[in-house]
């Protein structure tokens, strides 16, 4: 069966996800995340992709880029994943392949959908029972959106920049996005969506927080 062409806009953010293999662990100690955050970081300065938001989770991560071309971003993740699979083979004295498949990408259509995905990664942890809330998590980018932690990977993107004039403003505004429910049909959509290649789901949150 031939590979589904990956969707992609110029300029459009895609959220890309990868998964370890039969859902093995692919981070087993603080280290670890280091490390993948240290070879995350080569990749994309040298690719010129730009991070928005990521989180890290035990047995998978997403990301949130916006590359200008497909080829710049097959590029990162190709230099990622040949990068941390030597480190963490060698360190666990283990062979063979880390991940499941290919990477995925969903494509973020519309700046309406951007900060329901954002949201989506960042409150990942939280989800899977991890952390009560997300700030407790060291290994997500909601710090610097919430309470502009500093972290050098990441790169502002037009929509977050839009929940406020100011920096402080955003973050208020942030926090109060990311404690509103998720309803189990929005969180459906999204998990559908990266299969689909589409993120697809019902983007109600930014006029929500701002009412708030």
């Amino acid at each position: 069966m031939s590979r589904r062409e990956r969707l992609f806009t110029r300029g459009v953010a895609l959220h890309v996800t990868q998964r370890g293999n039969n859902r093995v662990a692919t981070f087993r100690k603080s280290s670890d995340y280091r490390v993948f955050l240290l070879f995350l970081r080569l990749a994309t300065t040298r690719y010129r992709v730009r991070l928005h938001a990521y989180a890290l989770m035990p047995n998978h991560f997403h990301l949130m880029v916006t590359p200008d071309s497909p080829e710049q971003l097959s590029r990162t993740m190709q230099s990622l994943g040949r990068r941390y699979v030597r480190f963490f083979n060698d360190r666990y004295e283990r062979t063979g392949t880390l991940w499941e498949g290919r990477y995925r990408t969903a494509l973020i259509s519309t700046e309406r959908y951007w900060l329901a995905c954002m949201r989506y990664v960042e409150m990942n942890p939280v989800r899977g029972h991890i952390v009560p809330s997300p700030e407790l998590y060291r290994w997500s980018s909601y710090q610097a959106h919430a309470f502009g932690a500093p972290n050098s990977l990441i790169a502002s993107h037009p929509v977050y920049e839009g929940l406020g004039n100011s920096p402080e403003t955003r973050r208020r505004a942030w926090q109060l996005i990311c404690r509103q429910t998720v309803t189990d049909k929005q969180q459906q959509m999204l998990r559908r969506s990266i299969r689909n290649g589409f993120v697809i789901c019902e983007p109600s949150i930014q006029e929500d927080a701002e009412t708030e």
